[in-house]
């Protein structure tokens, strides 16, 4: 599906979508060819997706989804602009932390808010 006009937040979606995709990707530490070889497409079919210039049919979705072992829910969530899905982003992030890093991350995140708030104030 070729994207012709789909701003989230100034920020097209398979832009956003397409980050995701190329985030977990990397981090599983595999090429385009080599996920474009397990969705059974070309590599070049992989990075227009990666960039955001064609978005993915649902179909497709799922199965990048389970090919890269990540939920559809997830990597959707991972691209969202609105400010309760990055909150349910961050707070799935640090489930695997400790109590006290959990309190260091929320003290740091404050912190940063409120910086920013007071730059916005000036």
């Amino acid at each position: 599906m070729e994207i012709k006009s789909d701003p989230v937040g100034g920020v097209r979606i398979g832009e956003l979508l397409g980050g995701a995709i190329a985030a977990k990707r990397k981090k599983l530490g595999w090429t385009q060819a080599y996920l474009a070889e397990r969705l059974r497409v070309d590599a070049e079919t992989v990075s227009r997706f990666e960039r955001g210039v064609t978005l993915p049919s649902l179909q497709r979705l799922f199965e990048i989804s389970e090919t890269l072992e990540i939920s559809t829910g997830e990597l959707l969530v991972g691209c969202s602009q609105r400010a309760m899905d990055q909150a349910a982003m961050l707070a799935a992030r640090m489930q695997s932390l400790k109590p006290g890093d959990r309190d260091f991350v929320v003290n740091q995140f404050m912190l940063a808010c409120d910086y920013l708030e007071a730059r916005e104030a000036r």
